[in-house]
């Protein structure tokens, strides 16, 4: 594969992420523009969806993004592609002229083989061209399909299994298959680990629950917010390392009948330095009226987007907790950079956001850092995969 020789011959540069100040970064994010990929798009014999994370290679140019396709439309697989910035448009009907997709790898499972049908759920990756490595996180099951332990993995940059980073007992899905009887431990089903983050320095991995485990909080809702863990690794010894609570905000808007299907929740965060990340809250109410409109559907969107500014500075190391339920302890500082319901297109109407799960930085642009996010589209004919650049306007040291 093409893409190990490069990476290999100029790790140092992409590891160098800048570390943002806090008050350089701070409402400094303006919206560059976007590009639609639609759901009908298919790349070597296989349905593209279901983009659940991005990553920028600044020795090639390009991005690395994971399929959270459950191996059901097509292997397990992450895709290697191109982002042509200048293409970006703010227009509700930007195109895809500006993506370009290059390569599509299989990830294998622990034996080396590809991964049966609903064995696996890829969420996140990141690169690590120091140690010529990925690492992705799987978000397990707790359904009554069956229970599978959230687990994050290293894998070679061709797909094959390179290790696997041992997470701590309770966050293994145990008890009743919706977590939510008395004694039940570990995830909420397809709230776990969604968000893999490697510090500048190279030394740390971190993920996130997107939710709350069993026996910490109920799920979010409208009205009720949830308390996610994140859980770090050391990337020499493997160990898990420190762990904080998240607070995740109420779902912001109510779905259009009551009882319908509503979330809100973590699905990726990228890490500024040891101690500071932009976290995404992505939240969804079935028929809720949000601001934008849907630039391929025409309907109101149900999606909230907001990204967040984190520090886990004085906050509780909670590692070894086997639940946080009773105990005091002190979140992570969380402050909010932008709500992506304020960023409007050049004809005035506000920018339809999909069920954005990704975010990485991406090169320079006119001088400013970008910032990329991408949606998973659920492999659904309504929705569509996104890719939404924003810059950084503030002084980057």
């Amino acid at each position: 594969m093409k893409l190990i020789a490069r990476c290999a011959a100029r790790a140092a540069l992409s590891l160098a992420l800048p570390l943002l100040a806090l008050p350089a970064l701070s409402q400094t994010l303006s919206y560059l523009g976007q590009q639609i990929v639609p759901t009908t798009a298919s790349f070597r014999g296989v349905l593209v969806g279901g983009l659940s994370s991005i990553d920028y290679v600044p020795s090639t140019g390009r991005y690395l993004a994971i399929s959270d396709d459950r191996s059901d439309r097509g292997p397990a697989r992450f895709y290697e592609l191109a982002l042509d910035l200048s293409k970006f448009r703010r227009s509700a009907t930007p195109g895809d002229a500006g993506v370009t997709w290059v390569n599509m790898t299989t990830i294998l499972d622990l034996d080396g083989k590809p991964f049966e049908r609903n064995m696996v759920d890829p969420e996140s990756l990141r690169l690590d061209a120091r140690r010529n490595l990925i690492y992705w996180s799987n978000e397990g099951q707790r359904s009554s399909q069956g229970f599978q332990n959230p687990t994050v993995r290293r894998m070679t940059l061709d797909g094959k299994p390179a290790g696997e980073f041992p997470v701590p007992h309770y966050y293994n899905p145990s008890g009743s298959n919706g977590g939510l009887a008395a004694g039940d431990m570990g995830v909420y089903n397809n709230l776990a680990f969604e968000s893999v983050a490697i510090t500048p320095d190279g030394k740390t991995l971190w993920t996130m629950t997107e939710n709350g485990l069993a026996q910490d909080s109920l799920p979010s809702a409208v009205g009720r917010g949830t308390r996610a863990r994140m859980l770090s690794f050391d990337l020499d010894t493997g160990k898990a390392g420190a762990e904080y609570v998240y607070d995740v905000a109420p779902v912001p808007f109510p779905p259009a009948k009551s009882g319908d299907f509503a979330t809100n929740g973590v699905p990726d965060m990228l890490a500024l330095s040891d101690h500071e990340f932009i976290v995404i809250e992505r939240a969804y109410a079935v028929g809720a009226t949000t601001p934008g409109i849907a630039a391929l559907t025409k309907q109101p969107t149900s999606n909230t987007i907001k990204l967040f500014l984190i520090d886990t500075r004085g906050a509780t190391d909670v590692s070894g907790w086997p639940t946080i339920r009773g105990r005091e302890l002190t979140p992570v500082k969380r402050t909010m950079l932008l709500d992506l319901s304020s960023l409007k297109n050049d004809d005035g109407s506000v920018l339809a956001l999909d069920n954005i799960e990704g975010i990485t930085f991406g090169p320079v642009v006119d001088g400013k850092r970008t910032l990329i996010l991408v949606s998973d589209n659920n492999f659904n004919p309504a929705q569509f995969t996104q890719f939404v650049a924003l810059t950084v306007d503030g002084p980057l040291p």
